[in-house]
């Protein structure tokens, strides 16, 4: 039985994971890819409309909130509303701090899909979760022993194909490999009887 984490740890965990997340969006804005799960719709989303990312990924995740509290607890759910706070400002007010003059596709799908993986799973291993199809995948994880990353890839690669109507065929399958990069970290790392959130 894993101890728990201190407050501190789950702090840093919390800054440190949405930091890497936001990162990897970024990197994948910055050549146009997709990635999948709510920060993939609300790419997908921002393209067809003149919201922002944060703004977009901020209110799609608010109707998850419900199943998060009822299923996995307060705990769970601030952690989780936080680090959708974090990111959603972090990817919206980065660019005040660093700036990306060029960044070849591949590399991008590539590091930016294990950015984000890397910093989900971080989060995912402190109780918290991104929101949205975080909160579905981990639920199904904890209630059917359904490993998340499994159920993450296969809703990110859903999204990825969504926007086949509005993305390039060539970026389709970079953000793909993106999906891929993210997921296989997820599947590889994040299993069930490991870091379970608890209902509080």
């Amino acid at each position: 039985m894993d101890k728990e984490h201190s407050f501190r740890e789950n702090m840093l965990a919390l800054v440190l994971g949405s930091a890497l997340v936001s990162l990897g969006v970024i990197f994948f804005n910055k050549v146009g890819l997709l990635t999948g799960g709510t920060a993939g719709l609300a790419i997908f989303l921002t393209k067809i409309s003149d919201f922002s990312f944060g703004q977009v990924f901020f209110l799609l995740n608010l109707p998850f909130y419900i199943l998060s509290v009822t299923r996995m607890g307060w705990r769970f759910t601030v952690n989780t509303f936080i680090a959708v706070t974090i990111v959603s400002l972090a990817v919206d007010h980065l660019h005040h701090v660093i700036e990306i003059a060029r960044i070849d596709s591949f590399y991008a799908a590539l590091l930016g899909g294990g950015l984000i993986g890397i910093g989900m799973l971080v989060i995912f291993r402190h109780k918290m979760s991104l929101g949205g199809f975080n909160i579905l995948a981990l639920f199904l994880q904890e209630r059917f022993g359904i490993r998340a990353g499994k159920v993450q890839m296969a809703l990110d690669c859903t999204i990825v194909v969504m926007s086949l109507f509005i993305v390039d065929i060539q970026l389709i399958l970079l953000s793909v490999l993106g999906a891929v990069a993210t997921n296989l970290i997820l599947a590889m790392n994040h299993k069930p009887g490991r870091y379970q959130p608890q209902a509080a």
